[in-house]
């Protein structure tokens, strides 16, 4: 039987069950509402490695290390062998080999990549995890593999290569993906995905805040972006389902040296392996 093709412009649903599961908490209290909500949004899904990436998955070379600022155990991917490396972080539920086709391309231009699996993602351990580690990972790769030429994030790997750049990171250029924006705004379209009332996503936000003893709005992909004085390009798709398109607008905006790239129809992940978008990295990063 034919596989069902899957419309890459078609957001993500998140399962009935899980819905339902929202709003018998909501009904009984709004405190085990947020707390079940905070559980879920820091929750990311494992998926299994597909056969598209087993290559990079077997070529690469793996190893595992303990980034002390998280007290966490991530495992990294170094792909190819050059003095040109080239950092490449992931999106939420993805994995160290997800950037695999640009990886590809690169390693022919004579760039080696390293990538990881941040925490509760791919091969790494544990069940939930935030942006900060992402940030912190990233960090902590530099030191153990750097320096790099170059970053390039997706999804939320995007708003983390800008927020490590502002936290220290040093790269020449980088180029983000799909990127996330504000916080809130992701908060807002989480909340709205599980079918609670609105007032939820500021409970949401609330309870973070309290946690981690920040604003969240300091982790904004915008705010970071505005103290970013390299060289970034934006490519993010009009037809993205799951981040609005007017995210990497806003983000290219705020930018002293932005470059911004639009396409149409390859959604959130389908854009990872388009050739012009590939095409368009490789001109981008090699240019003077």
């Amino acid at each position: 039987m034919a596989k069902k093709a899957v419309n890459p412009t078609q957001s993500l649903k998140i399962p009935q069950f899980i819905i339902i599961s929202c709003k018998i908490c909501a009904f009984i209290s709004t405190k085990l509402a947020t707390k079940y909500a905070a559980r879920l949004f820091t929750s990311p899904i494992k998926h299994k490695v597909p056969k598209r990436e087993l290559e990079m998955d077997r070529k690469s070379i793996q190893k595992t290390i303990f980034v002390p600022a998280i007290h966490k155990n991530i495992v990294t991917y170094e792909y190819g062998k050059s003095e040109q490396k080239i950092l490449l972080v992931h999106g939420w539920s993805g994995r160290g080999t997800q950037l695999f086709k640009i990886a590809e391309e690169l390693l022919q231009n004579g760039y080696a990549t390293v990538s990881f699996d941040a925490p509760a993602h791919g091969k790494s351990k544990g069940k939930t995890t935030i942006m900060s580690d992402f940030i912190e990972s990233a960090l902590e790769i530099e030191k153990h593999y750097g320096p790099f030429e170059f970053a390039i994030g997706h999804s939320l790997g995007g708003m983390s290569v800008l927020n490590a750049i502002k936290d220290g990171l040093k790269v020449k250029k980088a180029v983000i993906i799909g990127s996330g924006d504000i916080v809130q705004d992701i908060l807002d379209d989480f909340i709205s995905k599980l079918e609670l009332k609105p007032e939820m996503s500021t409970l949401l936000c609330t309870y973070f805040e309290n946690k981690y003893q920040t604003k969240m709005d300091n982790y904004s992909a915008y705010r970071a972006a505005s103290q970013v004085k390299i060289p970034v390009l934006v490519i993010h798709d009009n037809h993205d389902p799951e981040v609005a398109v007017k995210a990497g607008i806003h983000i290219h905006e705020h930018l002293e040296n932005g470059t911004l790239m639009l396409t149409d129809n390859l959604g959130h992940r389908k854009i990872l392996g388009n050739q012009n978008v590939i095409k368009k990295i490789i001109d981008f990063i090699k240019s003077t």
